[in-house]
């Protein structure tokens, strides 16, 4: 009778067997736990979503997707796999637990200490996993497209290939942004940005591209300064369009959420004894103490991602309220001579 008991006092407070848990659309991914994050992401679960854990190529035929024929047809492509598992600073027995069982989030919580930022050079996500994945044998946890659509390709536990020695201890975002040039060099601008009849400078997509996989209907995407911005970065002087206001936007709640739900990873970015952001790589001794949100070119003399538009103080300090004040979106400060984004 007791059991009888228990079994329909379980019926009357437990979801029912068959019923679905909804999702809000908000949700990252971190050792198979939802995070929200109060930005619109898309995972590799849902439609119209990129799958990293995929062998196959994403844009290829049917018929030619399969890895044998991806790995006759595309030279770069070494491993059937895209990512690999964290093993730095884990004992046998942990690398031996979570090899094949899952992580658990303080496991992850301890491994996990860097956020890298990078610039995609593919204009918008669609591209850029079809580059990562189909051609190049990389990958990267999050994409940022143009109207702030957060992709997550992976768990945040996989050790994605974005960005070298950092891999094994780091979270990696690629944004959709044509990247930085030398001041005096060629660059691809003229393709891609425009002036328009408001003033702003208008983002284009070039029309091999179609409609570049935009998830916002007739989305408009314009640069969140009109005009390009010059600044120095691995002692290069460089010329670059500033990221969309969405996209700004959807960073940082992003930066907050991965800051709250891995708490090793500090809301900073890299400073010299002044406070002043450091415009090349760190050194080796100051890299591997680094806890925090680091570029690409922080990490590597030969990149330069995201670039001398980047608002730093603007990403970081906002999303820094939100960690500590617990502010959602649209409560956000604006930096001298920066454009507030237009939510």
């Amino acid at each position: 009778m007791v059991l009888v008991a228990g079994l329909v006092v379980g019926c009357k407070t437990a979801p029912k067997p068959g019923t679905f848990a909804s999702r809000q659309g908000d949700e990252i991914v971190v050792a198979g736990q939802f995070v929200h994050t109060g930005a619109r992401v898309v995972t590799w679960m849902d439609p119209g979503g990129y799958d990293a854990y995929r062998v196959e190529r994403r844009f290829s035929a049917m018929d030619k997707a399969d890895w044998k024929t991806s790995q006759e047809e595309v030279k770069d492509l070494d491993m059937p796999n895209r990512y690999n598992l964290r093993r730095h600073g884990l004992s046998d027995e942990e690398i031996e637990r979570v090899r094949g069982g899952g992580w658990d989030l303080p496991l992850l919580q301890r491994v996990v200490d860097q956020f890298v930022i990078h610039y995609d050079v593919c204009g918008t996500s669609r591209q850029c996993f079809k580059i990562l994945h189909d051609m190049r044998d990389l990958s990267v946890h999050f994409m940022l497209d143009l109207d702030g659509t957060i992709y997550q390709t992976l768990d945040v536990k996989e050790r994605a290939w974005h960005a070298g020695s950092a891999n094994s201890r780091s979270v990696g975002i690629e944004i959709a942004n044509m990247g930085a040039y030398p001041i005096n060099g060629q660059n691809p601008f003229e393709q891609w940005y425009a002036k328009a009849e408001n003033g702003q400078t208008r983002i284009t997509i070039p029309q091999q591209f179609g409609d570049g996989g935009i998830r916002t209907k007739d989305f408009v995407g314009y640069s969140a300064r009109p005009e390009p911005v010059t600044g120095m970065v691995q002692h290069r002087e460089l010329i670059q369009y500033d990221y969309t206001p969405e996209q700004y936007e959807a960073l940082i709640k992003l930066t907050a959420a991965l800051c709250k739900a891995l708490p090793n990873i500090k809301c900073e970015y890299p400073r010299d004894a002044e406070g002043k952001l450091i415009l090349q790589k760190l050194p080796e001794a100051e890299l591997d103490a680094y806890q925090g949100i680091l570029g690409h070119y922080h990490i590597q003399t030969n990149k330069v991602d995201p670039g001398p538009a980047f608002q730093w103080d603007y990403v970081i300090g906002n999303a820094r309220r939100i960690v500590h004040r617990g502010l959602s979106g649209g409560a956000y400060e604006t930096s001298k001579g920066h454009l507030r984004p237009r939510f």
